[in-house]
């Protein structure tokens, strides 16, 4: 196995020697650029495997260079960017031009040889796969803590072949980070296929999962379809209960028969799923099997909604603004500060599509360049509805008290019916004396009678 060539380019002579001596020492072979002249000398002189490049360098800094080997084609090896005072515009403008990731000084060892590690074994894979598509892995976007260790966790997920069971809202991004898994996993040069759940009913599930035969013509189902690749069965919950018999089936005996066939035909694929947050609650009442869920549990990652990593919003709006601009050619247009701030404030009760679309929506419907406050009001408060449940209440709109008044009254109501509600067993549970508790219920409009009877 050929030694890995990298080649870093930074201005600060000191960081030169540092990441020179560790990946030496790793076994690679280094080369060293202080500036942009000489990295292009650099890259001219022979192939190499990776660059690591500073975005801030005096003469022309690495974004410009990032961007002019792009266009030029040239952009043949992974790029990570390191930079100690990054902004969410210089992200996500490195994200757009192709850099597989950012490290942040002063530089954690570890991590640097990581995040090397990993964007030479993405470089592997793809190579393998074949760049005849000329399509590169979409990391999931995102710089909070959060969202970093989410992406390492399925980072590691990808190098495993057992199932995985990603968890969180609709909307979450949860179908992003199945396929991201399956681009970073040694089946990537291999199908990934979607199956979305509700689409299969107690009438087709047998055909449409296993396929058919008749006469000596095969109709390949959804197992064979993913065959060495990648089965993402979207929304676990929605399975009906001959499909959930058949998965069952499969992975337990590894293998199936078509429908009218006779020949055994291995299950070779990798099965992701989906399920919203609330999956336990279908175990628990009997829609879903729960053995059927231990054998695809095995790995498991909660993906957040994004009220819960809001900082990300900004880099989110911008990056979606570049890919409609690209994909779509949509008209530019840019996000103000007092707009951007608004977002980071909005609770997201749709998540990340709902602000891919609002994005969209702004862009077609705007004249201006920069999209402003008033705009963005106006879109988010024509879909605001009061009757929805707490999460996707816009409660930063409302005046204190009446947004006190719905918080507790959808807190109230949530919790009673955890409760079967009994109201002796909601004012231990809330902390509240029953008394009170009974006139705060009355207050507030909660009909306790209509959820169930007291203990």
């Amino acid at each position: 196995m050929s030694t890995a060539s990298v080649l870093v380019v930074d201005d600060e002579e000191d960081i030169r020697a540092l990441i020179d001596e560790i990946l030496s020492e790793e076994g690679y072979k280094v080369t060293v650029a202080a500036n942009a002249a000489a990295a292009r000398a650099a890259k001219a002189a022979g192939k190499q495997d990776l660059v690591l490049l500073d975005i801030w360098m005096p003469d022309t800094d690495g974004i410009s260079l990032l961007r002019e080997w792009s266009e030029q084609g040239v952009l043949d090896c992974p790029v990570v960017m390191m930079s100690g005072h990054g902004t969410v515009d210089t992200a996500v403008e490195a994200t757009r031009l192709g850099a597989f990731d950012f490290v942040e000084k002063p530089l954690s060892l570890a991590k640097l040889l990581r995040t090397v590690e990993r964007a030479l074994d993405s470089a592997r894979k793809q190579s393998v796969a074949g760049k005849g598509s000329g399509q590169s892995i979409i990391t999931p976007i995102g710089r909070s803590r959060l969202m970093q260790g989410l992406r390492e966790k399925v980072q590691q997920f990808a190098g495993y072949d057992s199932p995985v069971l990603l968890i969180g809202e609709i909307g979450s991004g949860r179908g992003a980070f199945a396929r991201y898994i399956h681009a970073l996993s040694d089946r990537a040069d291999a199908p990934v296929v979607n199956l979305v759940a509700a689409s299969l009913t107690d009438n087709n599930a047998e055909e449409l999962l296993l396929g058919s035969e008749n006469n000596g013509d095969v109709n390949n189902g959804y197992f064979e379809r993913a065959k060495n690749g990648t089965l993402i069965i979207d929304e676990l919950t929605d399975l009906c209960d001959q499909a959930q018999k058949l998965l069952l089936s499969v992975l337990e005996q590894k293998n199936f028969v078509r429908r009218g066939g006779h020949e055994r035909v291995r299950f070779q694929a990798r099965i992701v799923a989906t399920a919203g947050t609330d999956y336990e609650r279908a175990i628990d009442s009997g829609k879903l099997r729960r053995e059927l869920v231990s054998h695809l549990n095995v790995l498991t990652a909660k993906i957040p909604p994004l009220r819960e990593y809001a900082e990300d919003v900004p880099e989110l709006l911008n990056y979606y603004v570049e890919k409609l601009v690209d994909t779509e050619s949509l008209p530019f247009r840019r996000f103000g500060i007092a707009a951007q701030n608004r977002l980071r404030n909005y609770p997201w009760p749709d998540n990340v599509r709902e602000l891919k679309n609002l994005v969209r929506r702004l862009m077609l419907t705007g004249t201006d360049e920069e999209i402003k406050l008033d705009e963005v009001e106006a879109e988010i408060g024509a879909t605001a509805a009061n009757s929805e449940p707490l999460v996707k209440q816009d409660l930063l709109a409302l005046p204190l008290r009446e947004a006190r008044e719905q918080f507790e009254r959808a807190y109230l109501q949530q919790q009673l019916q955890l409760c079967d509600g009994k109201v002796g067993k909601l004012a231990k549970r809330v902390g509240m004396e029953r008394t009170h508790l009974y006139r705060k219920l009355r207050s507030l409009g909660v009909d306790f009678r209509s959820v169930g009877s007291d203990d």
